[in-house]
């Protein structure tokens, strides 16, 4: 059994090893550059530094001129926060999960090339599973192994509980990947108050589309978080779900928040490629440069 989930393990980090190397590490160093240079201490004044950088108050204090001192701040910190409830673990071909797993395996091992620390935390309609921020390709696999075979307690989902305790969790900047399905609308409220204290990105993972069923089918589905079962037209299904879809990014762009889509079972480099050049050039249209 062992033996089995470190295969697994294996085999799905040669799988993001080469695309991350040759593809994602550059995109993602672009898009997350870090935030230039941050405070260190002071130090007395030499002969030849820059006087803009001098410390008014504590040359005022102490008699002789100080200048503050920075270091450039390369070290970011990313979180990824993972709905495993019910619904994103169990669909008819099993691909939301894996979906899931390829997405932040990839992202993981991007930022951990880039020297940055890398914190999960699973959650349902409760806190599953907290994996401070570290570095290094040891603790990558842990986040991986979790993401693979972490069996969770509860099935339903409560967005504004994670939203509250990572809240208290995190205090400094942060990247911060936040995947689900989004089958209950997220408060954006709550989402737009994290984008402004981090660098926050959505992404949603979609239903993959049946398309064998063609015209109007009644079939009887399984509430994944509630195991109640009905009776649904399909094709009306997919109507209601495709204009959910559309509400979530409409309100996303409008509320100002980075969302991403991605069907199940879809090519999870491609799609994180697409992403990180879509905010690129968004980041240059703001700027001018």
């Amino acid at each position: 059994m062992l033996d089995h989930i470190e295969h697994r393990l294996n085999l799905l980090e040669l799988k993001c090893r080469r695309p991350v190397e040759h593809v994602l590490a550059g995109e993602y160093q672009s898009v997350f550059r870090g935030r230039g240079l941050e405070f260190e201490d002071v130090r007395p004044y030499q002969h030849g530094d820059d006087v803009r950088a001098m410390d008014w108050k504590v040359t005022a204090r102490t008699g002789e001129p100080h200048i503050k001192r920075y270091i450039e701040e390369r070290e970011q910190v990313v979180y990824l926060l993972v709905d495993v409830s019910a619904s994103m673990r169990h669909d008819d071909s099993g691909k939301k999960r894996e979906t899931l797993t390829e997405l932040c395996a990839l992202i993981t091992l991007a930022a951990i090339r880039n020297q940055d620390r890398v914190g999960l935390i699973l959650f349902s309609d409760q806190i599953e599973q907290i994996i401070m921020p570290s570095k290094g390709r040891r603790h990558a696999m842990r986040i991986i192994d979790e993401l693979i075979n972490f069996k969770p307690t509860s099935k339903k989902t409560d967005l504004l509980c994670m939203l509250e305790r990572f809240r208290h969790l995190s205090r400094k900047y942060s990247i911060v990947f936040l995947i689900s399905d989004f089958l209950t609308d997220p408060n954006t409220l709550e989402l737009q108050a994290l984008s402004n204290a981090h660098d926050l990105n959505t992404i949603q993972i979609l239903h993959a589309a049946n398309k064998s069923k063609q015209g109007r089918a009644l079939i009887r589905i399984e509430d994944a978080e509630t195991d109640q079962q009905q009776v649904i037209d399909y094709a009306h299904q997919n109507k209601q779900q495709a204009a959910q879809q559309a509400r979530l990014k409409k309100e996303m762009l409008q509320a100002g928040i980075n969302l991403m889509q991605i069907e199940s079972g879809s090519d999870c480099v491609d799609a994180l490629t697409a992403y990180f050049h879509e905010r690129r050039r968004h980041e240059i249209d703001e700027t001018g440069g």
